[in-house]
């Protein structure tokens, strides 16, 4: 499989640990926030309180458009609103007719055919309308580049107001009318679709008549859906429209979208940025992409139940259609791509594709390539063209940079369309691809996943999920939250849906939760080792049940990132030969220092909680806890009882970070003052160390990452008799069979100091003779067996080890 790039960026751990105590969220929230820009609480309070708002006085010129529009009302005048065959041209259409109704204007409106009129305000339009005794045209999600249009439809004699929320045109004339768009206009939040723009639109045009001006949001419903649909940025006043308007949506009275959603078996009450975008959105663009959107208009205005539900159902399988030609036209697409072969830019065409399908083909071709598309399909000599962008790329600057090789086009950043003649399609293929040659490298061009915080497995549960949807709505500017998971497996992987998904168990930390993959039927390479991947965290309901769900994202192999072992643990023979040393010289207090530690062990045990730069992850998942500290951008050391052997169980895994013992921790505890973050993977082994442990130093954060697994496998480790008499065996052995290199040789299974302490054993048994100065070690083999329990080390060992066990086993009991 092609592999992503993780994209991390850093989150200092002050900034996130800030979020946490001011705003009351989880570490994993806080990581999010921080990573979008948010790390100041005011900032990030507003962002989930979603609740900017600005008056529509604030957009310059609207007294003039309101003026205008209500002097035809109070004249009769006929109105013509000029939508656009979109859900966003369909929804601002059906909301300005439906709000100059309530004035009692003399409206109608009009809908581009997008094959026999095309995108946009036409010549031909304007006379047809204006033939037709049309007063006053207001457009709905478009005419801001109309500019020889509107002034065609003032020499005829019509008014014309343009409402739109698309870039004006690049040599920056507008047209001659009164004008309410967002950039134009200098409105403070310049995202707004042309549902919302005409949101504005219509409390204005209610207040100046008189009427309550509140009264214009019962078109909520219709302003989440086109904002949702329309893919504008969800920052700003768009979240609160969106959130206010998903709550509208679902309890919404109109005929049309409650049919909608029955023929799409949505439950009202669960409705939010998902339905909108994959169920109801569809079927209204699905009109206008196959056949004409007035079906559209007509499902969101009428008052007729059955109507309605005859539309609803006709939409539904208009969308049936739409589906089944995007995918012939995507297999064609496709075959294009792989013929002309590695490009930094595609223009893709055909003979029989329909116009209302090659945007979203053009969508899938560039999530699924990372590169720019431009599709066009042709009737005759001229075709109609539909661009998609990736991040890196301005699909309308590429436009411009084309624009000799186009009769006209227009779009924004993401996306674009356009008009070609067959004589131009060359030119326009390769002055497109040069230009994205230009825009974009290497960089830009490989699939890049974006990680918003990085968690443990014990973490992915129902109470994040609910959390996480604090921070929406999701779309475009405020993406779905990507949650990565180092280290983890794929465990008990199998096919759904005819195959063509996956589901699967992930297993991080000891925690196992459920997890799908769409659209993928193999596990990715790896996945039963260890592997990163990322996820969004959904709340599946089904049946009245609510559960977690990890829906995959992105999986690669693990960076191969280097691990230090510091304070002495990774210095190989010179380090053993030391602890030799140091072991004989302190074996005489040794015993009163460990009754100590076991008195201590009265009033100590594990840290309760997160108490100033201490944090409690115990059982989280110590990866997702050492990942979320590496992601910092900020210097890590991980603590271990034994820094050698996990060093050889994390390498491949896990790296970028810092490892010692707790032992060479405690020898020299400032070995992690050049550290921001220490992170226990271990249990502390005695009260000592965990009382290093519940001390950081000032600007250090402890974190407390082991669980269940790692409790249990220290206990294990924990000497008993038998097992240290093993253990010297084989050291024993590994001493004998090694010859020179026999020390050496033993500390890739243990730590120096481990290896130091038995050497001691050994040297007081007298079957080894240790020249430290000389580095090195003569077994003295004798044909009588050593006993053990002669050497003052070896008990004192065992007595290390009976308190450590005794400290671990209590600390088991108050976990439980």
């Amino acid at each position: 499989m092609d592999e992503p790039r993780f994209d991390i960026p850093p989150a200092p751990f002050a900034q996130c640990a800030r979020l946490e105590r001011e705003l009351g969220v989880s570490a994993a929230v806080a990581q999010v926030l921080v990573r979008r820009g948010l790390g100041d609480p005011d900032a990030a309070r507003a962002f989930m309180a979603a609740d900017e708002r600005h008056d529509p006085s604030a957009f310059a010129g609207m007294d003039v458009a309101v003026a205008l529009v209500l002097g035809h009302v109070a004249r009769r005048s006929p109105i013509v609103v000029h939508g656009d065959y979109d859900c966003d041209g369909v929804t601002s259409t059906a909301i300005l007719v439906r709000t100059l109704r309530t004035l009692d204007g003399d409206v109608s409106w009009f809908i581009p055919g997008r094959s026999e009129d095309g995108y946009g305000l036409s010549a031909s339009t304007v006379e047809r309308l204006a033939g037709d005794g049309a007063a006053l045209i207001i457009t709905a999600d478009c005419g801001i580049t109309a500019v020889d249009e509107v002034a065609l439809a003032r020499q005829l004699g019509t008014d014309v107001l343009v409402t739109d929320h698309h870039t004006p045109r690049a040599d920056g004339v507008l047209p001659d009318a009164p004008i309410i768009h967002p950039l134009v206009c200098g409105y403070p939040f310049t995202d707004l679709c042309a549902a919302g723009v005409v949101y504005k639109l219509a409390a204005a045009l209610l207040q100046g008549a008189g009427r309550d001006p509140a009264d214009a949001d019962r078109e909520l419903d219709l302003v989440a859906l086109a904002t949702i649909a329309d893919c504008v940025p969800l920052v700003g006043e768009n979240r609160r429209l969106v959130r206010d308007g998903l709550v509208a949506l679902s309890r919404t009275r109109r005929p049309g979208l409650r049919s909608l959603m029955q023929v799409t078996k949505t439950d009202p009450t669960a409705v939010d940025e998902q339905t909108v975008s994959f169920r109801l959105a569809p079927r209204i663009n699905a009109a206008g992409r196959m056949r004409r959107a007035d079906a559209g208009v007509e499902l969101l205005l009428t008052d007729d139940e059955p109507r309605a539900q005859a539309i609803a159902e006709e939409l539904d399988a208009v969308n049936a259609e739409r589906r089944h030609v995007e995918t012939r036209t995507l297999f064609a697409a496709e075959s294009q791509v792989a013929a002309m072969g590695d490009r930094a830019g595609y223009v893709l065409a055909g003979d029989d594709w329909h116009p209302g399908v090659i945007g979203i083909v053009a969508s899938r071709l560039a999530e699924r390539h990372n590169r720019p598309f431009v599709l066009v399909a042709f009737d005759g000599d001229k075709g109609t063209g539909s661009g998609r962008s990736i991040p890196a790329f301005d699909l309308l600057g590429g436009l411009d940079a084309c624009a000799a090789h186009l009769e006209r086009h227009g779009g924004h950043r993401a996306a674009a369309g356009c008009t070609v003649t067959r004589a131009g399609l060359d030119g326009l293929r390769s002055a497109f691809d040069a230009y994205a040659a230009r825009a974009l490298d290497g960089v830009d061009l490989t699939a890049r996943e974006r990680v918003d915080a990085v968690v443990s497995g014990g973490e992915l549960g129902l109470e994040l999920a609910e959390e996480l949807r604090q921070l929406a709505p999701f779309g475009i500017g405020n993406p779905s939250v990507s949650l990565l998971v180092p280290a983890a497996r794929f465990a008990e992987p199998r096919t759904m849906g005819e195959g063509k998904h996956l589901r699967f168990t992930l297993v991080s930390g000891g925690a196992r939760a459920g997890a799908v993959a769409f659209g993928r039927s193999v596990a990715p390479d790896g996945h039963d080792e260890a592997i990163d991947a990322s996820f969004a965290l959904e709340i599946n309901r089904w049946n009245g049940r609510e559960e977690p769900r990890l829906v995959l994202r992105a999986a690669a192999r693990p960076s191969a990132q280097a691990i230090e072992i510091v304070g002495g643990d990774g210095g190989g023979v010179a380090a053993a030969l030391a602890e030799f040393e140091r072991f004989g010289r302190d074996r005489a207090t040794s015993t009163g220092q460990s009754a100590a530690r076991s008195r201590g062990d009265e009033g100590a045990g594990p840290v309760p909680g997160c108490e100033g730069a201490v944090r409690d992850r115990r059982h989280l998942g110590p990866a997702g806890t050492l990942g979320a500290a590496l992601a910092s951008g900020e210097p890590v050391l991980a603590v271990a009882l034994c820094a050698s052997s996990k060093a050889q169980m994390l390498r491949g895994r896990i790296g970028g970070f810092g490892l010692v013992s707790y032992d060479a921790l405690q020898r020299e505890p400032a070995i992690a003052d050049r550290y921001t973050h220490l992170v226990a993977l271990d249990p502390a082994p005695d009260a000592a160390a965990d009382a290093l442990l519940r001390s950081p130093s000032a600007g250090r954060t402890n974190h407390l990452a082991w669980g269940d697994a790692e409790l249990r496998l220290a206990v294990d480790a924990a000497d008993d008799h038998q097992r240290l008499r093993a253990d010297l065996a084989v050291f024993y052995r590994e001493l004998r069979d090694g010859g020179e290199g026999g020390l050496e040789a033993s500390l890739v299974s243990r730590s120096a100091a481990r290896a130091g302490r038995l050497l001691r054993v050994l040297h007081e048994l007298g079957v080894a003779a240790v020249d430290v100065a000389a580095g090195s070690v003569v077994l003295r083999p004798s044909s009588e067996r050593a006993d053990v329990a002669t050497s003052p080390s070896f008990a004192a060992l065992l007595s290390i080890g009976e308190e450590q066990r005794r400290w671990l086993i209590r600390a088991i009991d108050l976990a439980a």
